[in-house]
């Protein structure tokens, strides 16, 4: 077997050209990364030499894109892997790359999209330092990439920050723009970097201010900035604190009624308070336009069940079924709710069963068999954000006042027990135990019935189906 050492993708690219023109098979040679040292044994002197006419032969550009991007790669194998793709598409399959099933296709776009990704990151969580020299200012950033990214990302920063002098150090190699051209270096270790500079708080100062509590999903923001990274970024000291306080500063958001001119309480405080009843509430609720949802929803969907009702149960917000039909928990997720009533021992009919919000909120996607309203689109659920369900919880507080008996609140699902307990309530933290609230001493969360719908397997559904029912007979059996 032949064993040939690589240096970079155009090297690659030059000893391909030879081996596929000699007729060399990928079994028959193997290749390595060049690490600087010399080989064990003398490589064929001609394996890199310029193709002739007669030896050149075309691939998919699509083909020489991937490639150039895999040649980035850490992995020991992309050489080979490369080029067994490359005999392949020559000598068995032209279309090879558009068999998405097939192994080396497989691992081939998982390696690009795994170098994509890690460029992505590097434009976004590089932190240039300013570091003053004989009178002369210049940036210089530390960052460590997964993968021999710099000659692919560098030509970005220079574009990006072509008016400043700028050095990105890494420990495969290193960049400097001097606003003229790029030159490449070794690499270097951390330690060589500046660690601060009078820029840095301005930068914590300005993304404090951009911080959104209101909108923070932790997942989501570990998966977009890793924690590996956030030694490199001078805010992510900050996040911790910022965590901390979320729930305080929705909260403030929220007193404070940012974004809203007015909530359901306009409507309300128009009626007498001696003449209010849930059948009076209903029909007022029927005209909100306290928040936008009202303008794509079909109706309002109120509350229902008898003014003597011991137990409440509050959702979200209605479904499509709901929205059609004017009564709260009749569709897909009412049925499921329908049947964990029965199985705890409950009657429906003595139940109050409403949702913190009253309209429908929803996007549309096409769905040309639907005779739904609005004609051809298919209407999908979307979550009511902080301020939506401020604008609307003034109905549900009317609703409560006017249900005198009712001593037992259940908040089916995050949505509605958010709003009774709190921005911070963790739902799977809280469900299966009695707490208090505004509303009463008896307040219980659990699942919302659509969560059960979207189970991704049987036995999940089943698990969460039966969480559900013990919370109902808590519910049903506390004292």
């Amino acid at each position: 077997m032949q064993a040939i050492t690589i240096k970079d993708f155009e090297d690659w690219r030059a000893v391909a050209r030879v081996l596929i023109a000699n007729a060399t098979r990928p079994s028959e040679v193997q290749l390595f990364e060049d690490d600087g040292q010399q080989a064990l044994f003398a490589e064929d002197p001609t394996l890199r030499q310029a193709p002739t006419a007669q030896s050149s032969f075309g691939v998919p550009s699509r083909f020489l894109s991937l490639a150039e991007s895999v040649g980035c790669h850490r992995a020991a194998g992309r050489w080979d892997l490369l080029f067994r793709i490359l005999w392949r598409i020559k000598n068995e399959k032209k279309n090879l790359l558009e068999i998405e099933t097939d192994d080396d296709v497989l691992q081939l776009t998982k390696m690009e999209k795994q170098v994509r990704r890690d460029a992505h990151k590097m434009k976004a969580f590089v932190r240039f330092r300013k570091v003053v020299q004989d009178g002369q200012e210049f940036f210089v950033a530390w960052h460590q990439p997964d993968h021999r990214i710099v000659r692919r990302v560098a030509p970005f920063f220079s574009r990006r920050f072509s008016g400043m002098n700028w050095t990105i150090l890494t420990p495969d190699e290193c960049v400097s723009w001097n606003q003229e051209s790029l030159e490449y270096g070794s690499g270097v270790s951390r330690s060589q970097t500046p660690q601060s500079d009078e820029l840095e708080e301005l930068w914590r100062t300005y993304y404090a201010s951009i911080f959104n509590p209101a909108r923070v999903k932790i997942k989501m923001m570990k998966s977009e900035m890793p924690v590996r990274y956030w030694k490199n970024l001078p805010e992510t000291d900050l996040i911790a604190d910022l965590l901390a306080e979320a729930p305080r500063r929705v909260e403030e958001m929220i007193e404070q009624h940012e974004g809203f001119d007015k909530t359901a309480d306009d409507f309300i405080k128009r009626f007498p308070n001696q003449l209010m009843t849930l059948s009076a509430l209903k029909q007022m609720a029927a005209g909100c336009t306290a928040c936008h949802l009202h303008c794509n929803a079909t109706q309002t969907v109120f509350g229902a069940g008898p003014a003597n009702a011991r137990i409440v149960l509050l959702g979200e917000q209605p479904g499509d079924q709901e929205d059609l039909t004017g009564d709260p928990f009749v569709g897909p997720a009412g049925e499921v709710l329908e049947e964990a009533i029965g199985s705890a021992g409950l009657d429906r009919r003595e139940l109050y069963v409403t949702n913190i919000v009253k309209h429908f909120k929803h996007t549309q996607i096409s769905s040309p068999e639907s005779s739904r309203p609005p004609r051809g689109k298919k209407r999908l659920h979307q979550k009511p954000n902080a301020r939506e369900v401020r604008a609307c919880r003034p109905w549900f507080d009317a609703e409560w006042s006017c249900l005198k008996e009712a001593e037992k609140l259940v908040c089916l699902g995050a949505t509605s027990a958010k709003a009774v307990l709190g921005p911070g309530i963790k739902l799977t933290d809280q469900r299966g135990r009695v707490c208090g609230s505004d509303y009463c001493q008896q307040t219980f969360v659990t699942w919302h019935p659509s969560v059960i719908l979207r189970a991704s397997n049987a036995a999940a559904r089943e698990s969460k189906m039966r969480e559900l029912i013990e919370d109902l007979v808590l519910a049903k059996d506390s004292v």
